[in-house]
């Protein structure tokens, strides 16, 4: 059994994004391969063939690669998939959008978001917003899998002495062109990878008010974020939302201030290490799962924490 995983990187650099999907990809059994496909990605692809577990690097180095346009990556990673016996990506926008595409065109069944390897062909992953576990079963001759990386150690970023090998990259398919693309600047932490976040909800009551959380996120050098309801409400970007819908996140320590815990906010975070809430509410759900709760005004709580914190 040989697995491949689909790195996501900026051409530039690997994401921790793969890392944990190279620690899924080792746990299935067999040696680990990873595909990437880029433009000028040979810095990525070093990167890569440093990841402890991996055995071999494969560079796909195309200017239609570029901007990971989904068309195209997926007809490279179906060139060389017979060689395979899983395929794997991380659940984020990136592998969400690739591998489904490759699964169809496999005329398989795709595995999503797995948390945990149970054998080579038996894969769990969470169903009703993380309220029960499916466990998965494919005889599939291919295994394609989105990993959910909050469910898996990052591999060691060092270590690893994996060949590159230079593969002849597929022609552009032309389905598709990259027009643009818009990046949040920030200088905190960016939130899937942060160690600690602080996270509002709706009971911040407005966008100038999520300002009371910023001097806690500075102490603690933590990375914002924010519930559905803040979102939709228009208090912070999209790109903040933690949840189902949002982004998934395991950090060592998350606050939760003015949050009420609707169910589809827990799914994207009741994994992390150590939780803290802070509503006033005595019976807001986000209680039952968190590890310390204080009930009160969050706009008395908060400044006195960043004081104690002083």
């Amino acid at each position: 059994m040989v697995a491949l995983v689909i790195a996501e990187h900026d051409n530039a650099s690997i994401k921790g994004s793969t890392h944990h999907t190279v620690t899924a990809a080792a746990q299935a059994g067999g040696e680990v391969h990873v595909l990437v496909a880029g433009s000028n990605a040979a810095a990525a692809a070093q990167q890569a063939a440093q990841i402890a577990g991996v055995t071999k690097v494969l560079l796909a180095d195309a200017p239609h690669f570029a901007d990971g346009l989904a068309e195209n990556v997926a007809e490279q990673i179906l060139a060389v998939a017979d060689s395979y016996s899983h395929i794997l990506a991380p659940a984020t926008a990136y592998g969400k959008n690739i591998l489904p595409r490759v699964a169809a065109k496999l005329d398989v069944a795709q595995i999503s978001e797995i948390t945990k390897v149970d054998s080579p062909d038996t894969f769990e992953r969470p169903i009703y917003a993380g309220n029960a576990i499916a466990t998965v079963q494919s005889s599939d001759k291919v295994k394609v899998i989105t990993v959910r990386t909050t469910g898996f150690d990052s591999a060691a970023s060092t270590g690893g002495s994996a060949a590159v090998e230079n593969l002849s990259a597929i022609a552009d398919s032309g389905k598709s062109s990259f027009v643009g693309r818009e990046v949040a600047k920030s200088d905190r932490p960016e939130l899937t990878a942060a160690k600690v976040i602080v996270s509002g909800g709706r009971g911040i009551g407005s966008a100038d008010n999520f300002k009371v959380l910023e001097p806690l996120a500075d102490k603690l050098n933590a990375a914002m974020g924010a519930s559905r309801a803040a979102v939709d409400a228009g208090y912070v970007p999209n790109d903040w939302q933690v949840g189902q819908t949002g982004k998934i996140v395991a950090p060592s320590l998350y606050i939760a201030v003015g949050i009420s815990g609707a169910i589809q906010h827990l799914a994207g975070m009741k994994d992390s290490k150590t939780i803290v809430a802070i509503n006033k509410d005595p019976e807001a759900p986000i209680f039952s799962v968190a590890d310390y709760g204080i009930v009160g005004d969050l706009f008395e709580i908060v400044p006195a924490l960043v004081k104690e914190l002083g």
